[in-house]
């Protein structure tokens, strides 16, 4: 790293810090208001709790749903980024699990937090255009990682579109089972029956 790339590490870091506290402090307001309440979060309200101006929340959020989700926006624009990062020989089936276990499961996610967001119709398709925007940056890790082609194009699509599905599922099934296993264990199951599983190192966790 050399030091003009310092700075922008430090603003890029920064920015972020800003970025997560905004949203904390939009989804606990949301969560002491109950899904009911949602249009009683405003934005004076989750500037003040996240110690930031109105101005500042604007230039992060345009709006207050997006600044609830903002958790799982930043995990799906990651979820690409974190199967790149994993060891070239991996097979893809593993190579994946062990990606999105470490962008959605760890750590584990809070359980309320998540209920909301899944539970409440404005939030819901929020959540479902955070899923959206993981499928194209993880079907190009997926086609750089086995080689594909343009004629490949399609087949990593659906892949992709199929891994963010299971995830989703994966989390109501997490939410409305009684004394849950780990996150990471159900995800491991859910992407069992859309990934190869001769190459896993371990097969679908029990229900």
């Amino acid at each position: 790293m050399t030091n003009d790339d310092q700075p922008r590490d430090l603003r890029t870091r920064n920015k972020q810090a800003v970025r997560d506290s905004i949203s904390t402090a939009a989804l606990q307001l949301a969560l002491e208001q109950g899904p009911g309440g949602l249009k009683l979060v405003r934005v004076s309200d989750i500037a003040s709790a996240a110690g930031v101006a109105p101005r500042t929340y604007n230039n992060y959020f345009s709006s207050r749903e997006e600044a609830i989700c903002a958790c799982q926006a930043d995990q799906a624009r990651r979820l690409g980024r974190a199967l790149h990062a994993r060891p070239a020989d991996e097979p893809l089936g593993r190579a994946v699990t062990a990606a999105v276990i470490e962008v959605f499961a760890t750590p584990e996610p809070d359980r309320a937090g998540l209920a909301m967001i899944m539970s409440t119709p404005e939030l819901q398709g929020e959540a479902l255009k955070a899923f959206a925007m993981a499928e194209e940056p993880l079907a190009l890790a997926i086609a750089e990682r086995t080689g594909s082609g343009p004629h490949d194009k399609l087949s990593c699509q659906v892949t992709a579109a199929a891994i963010a599905g299971a995830v989703r599922i994966a989390g109501r099934h997490w939410l409305s089972t009684t004394n849950p296993p780990p996150f990471a264990a159900v995800l491991r199951e859910a992407l069992g029956a859309v990934l190869p599983t001769e190459d896993s190192p371990e097969g679908p966790s029990p229900s």
